[in-house]
C-alpha cells in the first residue's frame, strides 16, 4: 500500500512537471506566432514605404518623360524652321546659280559682239588703209595737173584755154575738154571729202558702239561679281543651318536615348511596385496564416493539448533541386563586371524544382509578360524564418506549377527547371534575398550561406 502511494506520488509529480513544461512550450510557441505577426506587419509598414519610395520615383521619372517629350517637341519644331528656311535658302541658291549662267550667256554674248566690233574696226583700218591710198592717188593726180597747168607759164586758166581756139570746133573741144577736167576735178575733190567723211564716221560709231558694249560688259561683269558674292553668302547661310540642324538632330538623338532608358526605367519602377504588392499580399497572407496559427496554438493551450506544432524550423533552406550540390555550376558574386546575385545548377531541362522553405508565392512571371527581364519564366516566394523575412528567386523555368499568393510548403514543387530568358543552356539560376526582392538585388545573399 505504502509502495502503490509512493509510486502514485511519482507519477503525480511526474505529470505536474510534463503540465507545466507543456503550458510552457505552449507559452512560447504563442509569443512565438505573435512576435511572426508584428514582423509581419513590421514588413507591411516597410513595403508601404517602399511603395512610396517607388511611386514617388515613378512620378519624378513621369515628369522627366514628360519633360524630356517637351524638350523633343521643341527641338523637332527647331528642325521644321531649320528645314524651311535650308529649303527656302537653297531655292535662292538655284535661282542665283540661274542668273549668274543668264549673266554669263550675256556675257558670252557682249564678248562676241566686242570680237565682231574688233573686226568691223580691223576692217575700217583696212578700208582707210585704201581710202589713204585713193586719196595720196588723186592728190597726186591733181598735182600732175597742177604741174602741168604750172609748165604753160602758171598762168594760163580754162578761159585762156577755150578762147585760144582757132577754129570753132576746135572751140567746141576745147570747152568739152575744160568741161570734163572741170567735172573730173569737182568729182574727185567730193568723192575724196564724201569718202573721207564716211570713213570718219563709220569709224565714230564703231568706236561708239565699241565703247557702248565694253560699258555693257562691265556693268554685266559687275553684276555677276555681285551674283557670286551673294550666293557665298547663301552658301555660307547653308553652311551654318547644316551645322544648325546637324546639332539639332544630334540632340534629339540624345533625347530620343534618354527617353527611351526613361520609358524602360519607369517599367521596371512598375514592374516593382507590382512585385511590392504581391509581397504586400503575400505577406497578408501570412499575417493571417500566423494569425490563424496563433489562434490553433491558443486553443490547444487552452486544452491542454501537448504535441503543439513545432514553427521554429532550424533557420536554414534546403535544396531547390534533389541534386543538390552535386548540381552546383556557378557561385554568387561578380561576374564580367556585374553581380550575379544567385548560385546556378546544372540540371536537365524539366526537372522538378522544389521551394527551399516553406512561403507565400509573391509572383509568377514568363518569359514573355515583359517583367523580371531576362529571368525568363520565373517563381518568387517570400519566408519567414526565425522571424526573419526571405525572398526565394527561381529562374529560367520551363514550366511553372503554382500561383500567385499560394501558400507552399519546403520542398512542395514549384515547376520544372528549363532554358528561358537570357541562358546559356538548360539551368536554375537560385537567389536569396535577405528582405524583398528589388530590381538592384541590394539584398540578395550567398545563397551557399543558407543551405545545408
Amino acid at each position: 500500500m505504502r509502495k502503490l502511494a509512493s509510486y502514485s506520488l511519482i507519477a503525480l509529480l511526474f505529470f505536474s512537471t510534463s503540465l507545466v513544461d507543456s503550458q510552457k512550450v505552449s507559452a512560447e510557441s504563442v509569443d512565438d506566432a505573435e512576435q511572426q505577426i508584428q514582423e509581419k506587419k513590421e514588413k507591411q509598414k516597410e513595403i508601404e514605404e517602399q511603395k512610396s519610395e517607388l511611386q514617388s520615383d515613378k512620378k519624378e521619372t513621369e515628369e522627366k518623360i514628360e519633360e524630356n517629350q517637351n524638350k523633343q517637341d521643341n527641338v523637332n519644331s527647331e528642325i521644321d524652321t531649320i528645314d524651311q528656311e535650308l529649303s527656302g535658302t537653297r531655292e535662292e541658291i538655284e535661282a542665283k546659280e540661274n542668273e549668274i549662267a543668264d549673266t554669263n550667256a550675256q556675257l558670252d554674248k557682249l564678248s562676241n559682239q566686242i570680237d565682231e566690233l574688233n573686226e568691223q574696226v580691223e576692217q575700217l583700218k583696212e578700208d582707210i588703209q585704201k581710202l589713204k591710198e585713193r586719196i595720196e592717188q588723186r592728190e597726186e593726180l591733181l598735182k600732175d595737173r597742177l604741174r602741168a597747168i604750172q609748165s604753160n607759164g602758171g598762168s594760163m586758166s580754162y578761159i585762156e584755154v577755150i578762147f585760144g581756139a582757132e577754129s570753132f570746133s576746135d572751140f567746141i573741144s576745147r570747152s568739152s575738154a575744160v568741161n570734163t577736167i572741170m567735172d573730173q576735178d569737182k568729182n574727185i575733190m567730193e568723192t575724196h571729202k564724201r569718202e573721207k567723211q564716211e570713213v570718219e564716221e563709220k569709224q565714230a560709231e564703231v568706236k561708239g558702239k565699241k565703247e557702248n558694249v565694253e560699258q555693257k560688259k562691265a556693268e554685266v561683269e559687275e553684276q555677276k561679281a555681285s551674283l557670286e558674292n551673294q550666293k557665298q553668302e547663301l552658301e555660307s547661310l547653308k553652311s551654318q543651318l547644316d551645322e544648325q540642324m546637324s546639332e539639332k538632330e544630334s540632340l534629339l538623338n540624345e533625347l530620343e536615348e534618354e527617353q527611351n532608358h526613361l520609358e524602360e526605367y519607369k517599367v521596371s519602377l512598375e514592374d516593382e511596385q507590382e512585385i511590392l504588392r504581391k509581397q504586400e499580399a503575400a505577406n497578408q497572407k501570412a499575417i493571417e496564416a500566423a494569425k490563424q496559427e496563433k489562434e490553433e496554438m491558443n486553443q490547444l493551450s487552452k486544452e491542454d493539448n501537448s504535441n503543439s506544432s513545432n514553427l521554429g524550423g532550424n533557420g536554414m533552406f534546403s535544396w531547390p533541386v534533389s541534386a543538390g550540390k552535386d548540381a552546383f555550376t556557378s557561385g554568387y558574386g561578380q561576374r564580367w563586371g556585374k553581380l550575379h546575385a544567385g548560385i546556378d545548377f546544372g540540371i536537365g531541362v524539366g526537372t522538378p524544382v522544389k521551394s527551399a522553405a516553406s512561403g507565400v508565392v509573391i509572383s509568377t512571371h514568363t518569359d514573355t509578360d515583359g517583367t523580371m527581364n531576362g529571368y525568363g519564366n520565373a517563381v518568387l516566394v517570400s519566408h519567414s524564418i526565425d522571424g526573419t523575412s526571405y525572398t526565394t528567386l527561381y529562374a529560367h523555368l520551363n514550366s511553372i506549377s503554382v500561383s500567385d499568393g499560394q501558400t507552399v510548403s519546403n520542398g512542395q514543387t514549384l515547376g520544372a527547371s528549363g532554358n528561358t530568358g537570357h541562358s546559356t543552356g538548360p539551368h536554375l539560376h537560385f537567389e536569396i534575398h535577405k528582405g524583398g526582392w528589388n530590381a538592384s538585388k541590394s539584398n540578395s545573399v550567398n545563397p551557399l550561406n543558407y543551405l545545408p
